[in-house]
């Protein structure tokens, strides 16, 4: 499966830990604005500012590049400030865990050091009491143990590995974490340093304590499958979502509420699509890993275009291959469908594997409503892994959306897929 940044350096010890535990303790006071401009120029000003929405759109964009947003904030700040800001529990469900070696982060700590900061502050929040559990997914951390070996080495820290082949059939590839039960995040970002520096992404930051409320179901349904447990008994929602909010999990069949299976949602919102559609994915196939072809999601798709809607879509150049860029050019073959290609340039500091990429998963209808979430538009990821997204009658926050992928459709990084051309796949691992 494609899933982003798969690759994990090894790592050496706790480097500058006494220092970022000092810069973690007086964060929320003090020392917020130095870490958030520190963490990605106009990071944090957002939240600082405050947002009545439920949501808050967090970025994260290629050092080196042009594709910084600065009425976004970034999440490298926004990630410390809440977990500096959390008093009685954190719980995170990722996909792997994976920090910079030593002597990246030495070289290079304003790029390399990101995740090490967010590390020391999760670690710095058990020490003064916080009870931090953490889920990641199995089939990774045989390759990759160090970071969560380190925590789960700290006391009040937690670490448990979902088998989640063995009880859904795919991987755990959310990426969200929750705050005391009333604040949350959920975005695109693995845990991984180059999520925060060298690669395109998107999240969002969930200040609605009710969606919050439906993301920690999700966790302790996980929670309890992980540990061979029984499932929790989740009682109706005393308060409503916010108006306009739908939650959008997957798979189907594992699902506290099955109402918020994501594909059905996803699907409504192109089916009701009128003038626009814009989605950027890092990836796009309608040929699932059985090799058989999908249609859910093409089909609506191609029916848009075919009632005129005009549709475009973004993906990462990692789909320069095979059936994916097969699937794609039939797509651009097709009257009032645009397809690019997007290729992030390489980095001054040297090759970077598994990153120097667009990531992000969210989608765009006639610029009024939208969906952000984890997955890639492939079959495993809505039937048979773990994701969580956010479907939003938000005119205000779709606007924003709008103009994210707006900056990159008009920018130099992009080209028309070309339905004849043949393609080379791009150096992704060393």
């Amino acid at each position: 499966m494609v899933c982003g940044c798969d690759w994990i350096p090894r790592l050496g010890g706790a480097a500058a830990r006494p220092f970022l535990l000092g810069l973690i303790g007086s964060l929320a006071a003090i020392a917020w604005p130095a870490v958030a401009a520190q963490a990605g120029g106009a990071a944090g000003q957002a939240v600082m500012a405050g947002d009545p929405s439920p949501v808050e759109l967090v970025e994260s964009w290629p050092v080196e590049t042009t594709l910084d947003h600065p009425d976004i904030a970034d999440a490298p700040a926004v990630w410390l400030e809440m977990i500096a800001g959390a008093t009685r529990t954190l719980d995170f469900a990722e996909f792997y865990v994976s920090n910079a070696p030593d002597s990246l982060r030495t070289a290079h700590p304003e790029v390399a050091g990101r995740l090490e900061a967010v590390i020391e502050a999760i670690e710095a929040a058990a020490e003064r009491g916080v009870r931090v559990r953490f889920l990641a997914e199995k089939k990774f951390y045989r390759t990759y143990p160090e970071t969560l070996d380190r925590l789960d080495a700290h006391e009040g820290i937690e670490v448990t590995l979902f088998d989640v082949a063995s009880v859904m059939g795919g991987v755990l590839h959310a990426k969200y974490f929750v705050i005391d039960r009333r604040e949350a995040y959920l975005g695109s970002q693995n845990f991984d340093w180059r999520s925060l520096a060298h690669i395109q992404e998107l999240g969002l930051r969930i200040h609605d304590p009710t969606l919050t409320g439906k993301l920690a179901r999700v966790f302790d349904y996980d929670w309890a499958l992980a540990h061979g447990e029984a499932i929790p008994h989740f009682p109706p929602l005393d308060t409503p979502l916010p108006e306009g909010y739908h939650c959008a999990f997957s798979p189907t069949g594992f699902l506290p509420d099955p109402g918020d299976w994501d594909l059905p949602r996803i699907v409504s919102l192109l089916d009701g699509a009128q003038r626009s559609i814009r989605v950027q994915l890092l990836s796009y196939k309608a040929i699932g890993r059985d090799h058989r072809y999908w249609n859910v999601l093409e089909d609506a798709l191609r029916a848009a275009a075919a009632r005129g809607v005009e549709v475009e879509m973004i993906v990462a150049d990692w789909s320069k291959g095979g059936a994916t860029i097969r699937g794609l050019q039939s797509l651009q073959c097709l009257e009032h469908i645009t397809v690019k290609l997007a290729t992030i340039p390489p980095w001054s500091g040297g090759f970077v594997p598994f990153a120097r990429v667009i990531h992000a998963k969210y989608l765009v209808v006639d610029g009024a409503r939208a969906w952000v979430g984890t997955s890639n538009w492939e079959k495993s990821y809505f039937h048979t892994s773990r994701n969580v997204g956010l479907v939003m009658e938000d005119k205000a926050l779709a606007a924003r959306l709008e103009a994210f992928f707006q900056s990159l459709w008009d920018s130099g990084y992009v080209e028309t897929v070309q339905p004849g051309a043949r393609y080379e796949k791009p150096r992704v691992a060393r």
